[in-house]
């Protein structure tokens, strides 16, 4: 049988989407341009903490994410128009403020705005490639106050190696400091 390139395999629709989220230009993550609309972005790293020092060149990200327009969760009509891109980043502009050891001037950011029915595919397509530690090691970045009446909550894994989110610093802490560094340097190590 011929070996013939088919364009919609999984590796193929993937690097699609890497190659043209690589084409986007990076941008300070403390003060990222404001324009409408939903899709992927990624978080780089620049700063002197030693434990993300193999990513420090800012080449990989150290984080992997999507923003989706308010309504596309529950089917409603999508409003494309919404900012949501810059919305979310912001937001986590605003975690990594309030972390005891991590300063916003020290990320960048990339972004590729994208029609909402593809966006989760692509952000999966994005992790897949890139294996960012945030998203793969050291899950908690993303969360969100899980607010009062939910048990079993506790500390996440991001916020035991960057605390300073009020809310998160109010749970449980069952994980240590010196076994997250262990993990994300046994994540970052060359294979």
């Amino acid at each position: 049988m011929a070996d013939l390139y088919d364009p919609l395999t999984y590796e193929n629709l993937m690097a699609g989407v890497v190659v043209r989220f690589e084409r986007q230009r990076a941008e300070p993550l403390a003060s990222p341009t404001r324009v409408p609309g939903p899709g992927i972005y990624s978080l780089y790293y620049r700063g002197d903490l030693e434990v993300y020092a193999p990513i420090s060149d800012g080449d990989r990200p150290i984080y992997v994410g999507k923003a989706v327009p308010p309504g596309s969760r529950k089917g409603d009509t999508v409003d494309e128009d919404h900012p949501a891109l810059f919305s979310r980043l912001r937001e986590h502009g605003r975690s990594i403020e309030q972390a005891a050891n991590l300063r916003p001037e020290d990320f960048r950011c990339r972004r590729l705005g994208i029609v909402p029915v593809w966006i989760t595919l692509a952000e999966r397509f994005l992790i897949t490639h890139y294996r960012p530690v945030w998203n793969l090691c050291l899950d908690g970045f993303g969360d969100h106050d899980p607010g009062k009446g939910r048990s079993g909550s506790e500390r996440s894994w991001w916020d035991t190696l960057h605390p300073g989110r009020s809310w998160a610093d109010k749970l449980p802490a069952a994980k240590t400091r010196t076994r997250a560094v262990q993990r994300v340097s046994e994540f970052l190590k060359p294979a």
